[in-house]
């Protein structure tokens, strides 16, 4: 299962000519889920060459301007574009009254279904589930009420030698048995193990999107060993009091996080506008966090390489 992110926007509220408002698409085996939908979200889906139709699952973490002023240009051009399968959007309520508003303004009526789905804003929740992933929300710390998400692919299965197969005459109604854990029995009563007969697939991917917030403590143990954690540095420890003051964290509380939680990689991103040089973040955060990354516009970061 491929596994990976793409930054479309990794700056705060204000937009600049490198930077974007917060936007990220991860691609889960070919389904594509919207993370956030700032301003300019469309042209970056278009310089990256990812087709928004694609997408069936939008998820907004609050409503900060730079976190969804980009969603209803989004939908209306789906909707122009003919689309009819379904759309699925998660968010706090009032985001759906936003919406409704919009669309009655413009008189329009939508060519698709628009399924929204309410966040709670102050207790956990799994927002959507399949075969192949768990997609729950965090509870956040801003300003305004905010959610964080948790994406976790589910255990692989063990994957079966096809030499075996034949080798041992092992039958269709076997595999999954086998693929479970499960040792073989063989015709003459021959007790096979398991490890003979499968390799172990990769670990379970998983993602954890922390933005907007200051340090949340109970989210430690909820995000533990995740394989990449994307977290808001919004400003340098020298700017603490500020940080929160406006609900946000600095690069130590991000690294901190990181660090408590034994996560794989740390990409910390809504960079403040006051900073032209990002690496004096990097430099920060690293003391605290060594495998830690800038996030940038238009970086796709592949987990089989984390």
């Amino acid at each position: 299962m491929s596994f990976k992110l793409t930054i479309l926007g990794c700056n705060s509220a204000v937009p600049t000519i490198e930077k974007n408002p917060t936007a990220q698409l991860l691609n889960a085996d070919e389904r594509f889920f919207l993370i956030d939908c700032g301003e300019g979200t469309q042209i970056q889906l278009l310089k990256n060459k990812i087709k928004a139709q694609r997408i069936n699952h939008i998820f907004i973490s609050h409503l900060h301007g730079d976190h969804y002023f980009g969603l209803i240009g989004l939908i209306n051009t789906m909707h122009l574009l003919g689309r009819t399968r379904e759309l699925n959007l998660y968010a706090h309520p009032k985001l759906k009254d936003i919406i409704d508003l919009q669309f009655l303004a413009s008189n329009t009526e939508l060519k698709f279904p628009l399924f929204f789905h309410p966040i709670p804003t102050d207790k956990e929740k799994v927002l959507f589930e399949d075969d192949s992933i768990i997609i729950s929300s965090l509870v956040l710390k801003h300003s305004i009420s905010s959610s964080g998400f948790l994406f976790k692919e589910k255990k692989k299965t063990k994957n079966i030698i096809k030499e075996k197969i034949k080798q041992y005459n092992i039958p269709v109604s076997a595999i999954l048995d086998i693929k479970q854990g499960n040792d073989f029995n063989t015709v003459d009563g021959e007790i096979i193990r398991n490890e003979e007969l499968t390799t172990i697939s990769d670990s379970p991917h998983s993602y954890a999107f922390c933005s907007d917030t200051t340090f949340v403590e109970e989210n430690i143990n909820k995000i533990k060993g995740v394989t990449l954690l994307y977290h808001e540095a919004t400003f340098m420890k020298d700017l603490q009091e500020k940080a929160l003051q406006t609900g946000h964290s600095t690069t130590v509380d991000a690294a901190t996080i990181a660090k408590k939680a034994e996560v794989k990689q740390l990409l910390i991103g809504h960079f403040s506008k006051r900073y032209n040089n990002l690496e004096d973040l990097l430099e920060e955060t690293r003391l605290v966090f060594v495998n830690t990354s800038l996030a940038a516009d238009g970086e796709t970061y592949d987990f089989d390489t984390i």
